[in-house]
């Protein structure tokens, strides 16, 4: 991600002060639809946040960043309600009739925010055009079960979407997918106009007066970088009420602003993201509320199996048996943080903290008697890389208290290495680390979420790892209906991974925001799903 020239706080405050000003504006003209406000009757608000967005179009988007704006002008065919698990009916109503095969019956009189009808055909065009768009920083890999598997020339699998009439939907799965239901909530699989997206490519994201949508707010005004302006959306036709006639999104390029503006009441909420030494400050001034909600954020180490260090198990489990979680926690976070034992977080369908089982507490007589037992010489000298910008200040702290816990033991000789974000993701890949930091928000609610993409044959972060039994569990799993014998199946990759150790957990996280006491409704969104759900923020 390429970093964008740092705003003076005098520019910042003044662009907030102009926002501010829009929305008082706004708040005057009333409560009724035909004012553009869609019988939104509350004040306007902002939000500050230092995430960047990728692209506004859903085909191009696979960051909460973009996310936060698609969710909220966009509808899905499911979606998960605040603090629940299960999809429910969105724009559509959505069912099982067999493993493979889901049935949805749309919204009668459904319409995007233009007037255009919403009917079965849109939902066929926003899905076939992820695919084939099948843009590198967009989702289309969460659509394997109805896609043809072409990597040089992707595309709908034939017979995947049927459309029998106007408001009714079936997909014909290519494999039984208990996760399919969850993935149609993704914001990336939202649906589009068709009469004013192309088929072929994605729509610039300043073009707001064709960024059609159906969701419970329209964008009115985007900036890169700068700003993004909603309005309520008078032809609404679902359960998100709105509450405020206009939010406004103003985008910073670091914590430290964002905090001042906060604190100061430029912006009425901070969501994504302050520091854990910023929110204790925060707490302790009382100059704003700190909002803590749960969360399903997931910070790991993961091995590279092409180094000699990362191939040698014995060494992935001594360094398993070391790791510290609660003084990475207490040292590097503040104790923000919650130590985790396993690839899956808590809360989710077979969740069990097989690294604690395993390991128990960290013990240098145990790491010693691993390595010994295999012969290993000590002590091992051992590579660690992270990214010092991507997951905030405090990533370069947990890799030095990682590499201090290594070294005290006398076992092993650790040094970290550091790398920007874009040159990281290459280069961990080609082995230039043996055990490296990466992060994790899920893409959905399943515990699937957290396995498939890490340990099927080298996982998405091509470690080089591949194990027959766990592949052939996570398809067993992903289409397993009976729901204590997934549970079992998912309990077995969890330990299998902690014998294997091709990564190691080191922590959960908490959905945190922050904000000034004339707002309400911010707890109620804040969930394992990161969705800031506009629609439940009211400001006194």
């Amino acid at each position: 991600m390429k970093r964008k020239k740092l705003w003076t706080l005098l520019a910042v405050s003044a662009l907030v002060g102009t926002l501010a000003a829009c929305g008082n504006e706004s708040d005057s003209s009333g409560g009724s639809g035909d004012n553009g406000d869609g019988g939104a009757t509350g004040n306007s608000w902002i939000l500050g946040t230092t995430d960047a967005v990728t692209s506004v179009d859903p085909a191009g988007a696979y960051d909460f960043g973009s996310w936060n704006i698609e969710y909220n002008i966009f509808q899905q065919l499911m979606t998960v309600p605040a603090n629940g698990s299960d999809p429910e009916p969105d724009l559509a109503d959505c069912t099982y009739d067999d493993p493979q095969t889901i049935t949805c019956k749309l919204t009668e009189g459904a319409k995007f925010s233009n007037g255009d009808d919403l009917t079965s055909s849109d939902v066929l065009f926003s899905f076939k055009r992820n695919i084939e768009i099948a843009d590198p920083n967009g989702a289309s890999v969460l659509l394997g079960s109805i896609s043809n598997g072409d990597a040089d020339n992707p595309g709908l699998a034939d017979g995947a979407i049927e459309t029998p009439d106007d408001t009714t939907v079936v997909f014909h799965l290519n494999q039984p997918d208990q996760t399919f239901m969850q993935v149609i909530t993704s914001a990336s699989n939202s649906i589009v106009d068709e009469e004013t997206f192309p088929a072929d490519d994605k729509l610039a994201d300043d073009d707001t007066e064709n960024m059609i949508g159906s969701g419970p707010y329209k964008l009115s005004q985007y900036k890169a970088g700068e700003q993004a302006v909603f309005e309520a959306n008078e032809t609404y036709q679902g359960t998100k009420t709105p509450q405020a006639p206009q939010v406004f999104i103003q985008y910073f390029t670091d914590p430290a602003p964002l905090k001042t503006a906060v604190e100061g009441g430029q912006v009425d909420i901070a969501w994504r993201t302050l520091s854990p030494t910023d929110l204790n400050d925060i707490e302790s001034n009382g100059k704003a509320e700190v909002i803590r909600g749960k969360g399903s954020e997931f910070r790991y180490w993961v091995w590279q199996f092409s180094t000699e260090v990362g191939k040698n198990k014995a060494i992935r489990q001594a360094v398993a048996q070391m790791m510290d979680r609660q003084a990475i926690s207490d040292n590097a976070y503040d104790g923000t943080v919650t130590p985790s034992y396993s690839i899956v977080p808590p809360g989710f369908t077979g969740q069990k903290d097989s690294f604690q089982e395993k390991y128990g507490d960290p013990s240098v007589d145990k790491a010693k008697e691993i390595l010994d037992a295999a012969g290993v010489k000590t002590p091992v000298k051992i590579k660690l890389g992270y990214p010092p910008e991507h997951y905030g200040p405090n990533t370069v702290d947990e890799a030095n208290e990682l590499a201090d816990q290594l070294n005290s033991s006398g076992l092993f000789e650790a040094t970290t290495e550091d790398a920007a974000w874009e040159e990281y993701q290459t280069i961990t890949k080609e082995g230039a680390y043996d055990l490296f930091i990466l992060g994790w928000y899920p893409d959905f609610l399943d515990a699937d979420n957290y396995l498939s993409p890490f340990i099927r044959d080298g996982g998405f972060f091509a470690n080089n790892y591949s194990n027959e039994e766990v592949n052939s569990l996570l398809d067993k799993e992903i289409g397993e209906t009976d729901e204590a014998a997934r549970a079992d199946e998912i309990g077995q990759l969890q330990d299998i991974v902690a014998e294997d150790v091709p990564l190691i957990p080191s922590w959960n996280g908490q959905n945190v925001a922050v904000a000034n006491s004339s707002m309400e409704g911010v707890e109620d969104t804040l969930d394992p799903t990161y969705i800031f759900r506009f629609w439940l923020i009211s400001k006194k």
